[in-house]
C-alpha cells in the first residue's frame, strides 16, 4: 500500500540524528496517521457504510479519515468540542480539505445533549452518541479519537518492521527511537512491536528503546492511555523537559524550535514536532556521553501548517 518511507540524516543540537521520513508516504496519509489507518486501506470493510469520528477541527487524522471515506464510499460523521469563528468563516487546512471530500464536521456544543455531557471529555460524548444515535447502525464503524484502536497495530507492525530493519544494515548497536505523542497510539504498539519483532527474529546485538513525550495532559494522562492499548511492559519510556504542553496552545518556544529544525530542509509540522524536539533537546543535554543513533519519527501532517501559520501570526505577528 505504501512505500517504505526514507531515513534521513539531519544536524540537530550540534550532533547528527535520523529522521524517518514518515511525511513522504502518501499525500493523502502521512505520518502516524497513515499507520494508524493502514488497516482500513488494506482490509475489506465492504459491510461498513458510515464512518463515525472525533477530534479537533483541524486534526490530521480528520482530513486523512475524510480521505479514507471518501475512497470507500461512507459517509463520515467527525465530532468536535467547537469549531472557532475564524475557521467558519475562513475554512482551509485540514477542515476544509475534510469538508470538499464530503466530510459531516458535527460540533457537539451545538447539540442538545443535556447538561451532563457539558463537562465530560469528548471521547466519552461520543461514546454516548454513538451507542444512543447509531444503535441500530451495523454498518457502522467507530474509531476513536487520534486513532486509538486495535486496528491501528496493524500499520504501526511494519514501521516497527522498516526502523529494525534499518538498523540492521546500518550495523546500529544501540538505538533510541523518539516521537512526540497525542494518545500514545504510535509510541505503546510501536514498542511493542518493536520488542515482540527483536525477539522472534533472534536479533541479538542491537538494543532499540522507544522514546516519547506528551504533547496533551501529561505524563500521567499518557500513562493511563497506554494501559487501555498494551501490557505495563510494553509501555515505552515518557520523557519530558519538565513543562506541561497544552495541545494547539501557541508558544514562542514551539515556534523557534520549528523554525530551527525546518532550516535543515525538511518540514515538519507545527502541532506535535515542536515539542517532539524540545523535549528531545532537553533529553540530549542531560545525557551528553550518549553517542548511539537517534531516529526521530515526522509526524506528516504538514496540511495543518495551513491553518498554523497564520494563528503563530496572529498571536505574534510578522513571522520571518
Amino acid at each position: 500500500m505504501f512505500a517504505i518511507s526514507p531515513v534521513q540524516p539531519m544536524l540537530f543540537e550540534q550532533r547528527p540524528i535520523f529522521v524517518k521520513r514518515d511525511d513522504l508516504l502518501h499525500p493523502d496519509f502521512s505520518g502516524n496517521k497513515a499507520r494508524k489507518f493502514y488497516h482500513f486501506l488494506s482490509h475489506d470493510f465492504g459491510h461498513i457504510t458510515r464512518l463515525v469520528a472525533s477530534g479537533s477541527a483541524q486534526a490530521n487524522s480528520l482530513y486523512s479519515m475524510s480521505v479514507l471515506a471518501k475512497q470507500q464510499g461512507w459517509q463520515f460523521d467527525y465530532y468536535v468540542s467547537h469549531i472557532s469563528d475564524f475557521i467558519l468563516q475562513n475554512p482551509n487546512g485540514n477542515y476544509a480539505a475534510a469538508i470538499a471530500n464530503g466530510a459531516n464536521i458535527i460540533d457537539v456544543s451545538q447539540l442538545n445533549l443535556g447538561n451532563q455531557y457539558q463537562q465530560m471529555h469528548l471521547d466519552d460524548v461520543v461514546q454516548y452518541i454513538v451507542a444512543s444515535e447509531y444503535a441500530n447502525e451495523n454498518s457502522l464503524l467507530h474509531i476513536p479519537e487520534g486513532g486509538r484502536c486495535e486496528y491501528a497495530e496493524t500499520g504501526v507492525a511494519i514501521l516497527a518492521t522498516e526502523m529494525i530493519d534499518w538498523a540492521q544494515l546500518r550495523n546500529t548497536k544501540e538505538l533510541k527511537i523518539f516521537l512526540p505523542s497525542g494518545t500514545g497510539t504510535t509510541a505503546a504498539y510501536l514498542n511493542k512491536q518493536v520488542m515482540q519483532q527483536l525477539v522472534s527474529n533472534n536479533s541479538k546485538g542491537i538494543n532499540i528503546e522507544v522514546l516519547t513525550c506528551s504533547t496533551v495532559g501529561g505524563d500521567d494522562y499518557l500513562r493511563q492511555q497506554f494501559s487501555q492499548l498494551v501490557a505495563p511492559e510494553y509501555f515505552p519510556t515518557i520523557v519530558n523537559d519538565g513543562r506541561k504542553y497544552h495541545f494547539g496552545k501557541l508558544t514562542q518556544r514551539c515556534f523557534d524550535m520549528w523554525q530551527t529544525v525546518c532550516r535543515s530542509g525538511i518540514e515538519f509540522e507545527l502541532l506535535y514536532d515542536p515539542v517532539g524536539f524540545l523535549v528531545l533537546k532537553h533529553y540530549l543535554q542531560q545525557h551528553p556521553h550518549w553517542d548511539g543513533d537517534i531516529l526521530y519519527v515526522h509526524q506528516g501532517g504538514v496540511l495543518g501548517n495551513q491553518t498554523m501559520l497564520p494563528r503563530y501570526q496572529r498571536k505574534f505577528g510578522h513571522i520571518g
